[in-house]
């Protein structure tokens, strides 16, 4: 099934969210970027910024600090591909597309495992 992040009415990005984690209530998948994405990527990049190698240790804890912040505030929306909202306590989008490892996108909710 296909996932679709967006930013009120904007189109950000598509993921299948293929890998699934029931005792985390955790999905996770590749991230495909929509042309909305460069609307919120400044705030994902500072979480790449701020922990420059994937699944390695923050080196800059104000700057991650800042991305919860930014984050927080954008009010993303992940939809199904009904077209219904899912509901969702986090979603994460690891943007480590500038150093050559791709993107994924992470989504705490405990309906989608």
């Amino acid at each position: 099934m296909r996932y679709t992040l967006k930013l009120s009415d904007v189109i950000i990005g598509y993921s299948e969210l293929e890998d699934r984690d029931p005792i985390l209530g955790m999905a996770s998948g590749v991230f495909r970027p929509g042309f909305g994405y460069e609307l919120v990527q400044p705030v994902f990049r500072l979480f790449s910024e701020s922990t420059p190698m994937p699944g390695g240790e923050p080196l800059d804890e104000p700057k991650l600090e800042r991305y919860h912040a930014a984050r927080d505030r954008l009010g993303l929306g992940l939809y199904d591909d009904a077209g219904e909202r899912v509901r969702t306590s986090a979603i994460h989008i690891a943007d480590y597309l500038e150093e050559g490892k791709g993107i994924r996108i992470e989504v705490l909710s405990h309906d989608l495992v």
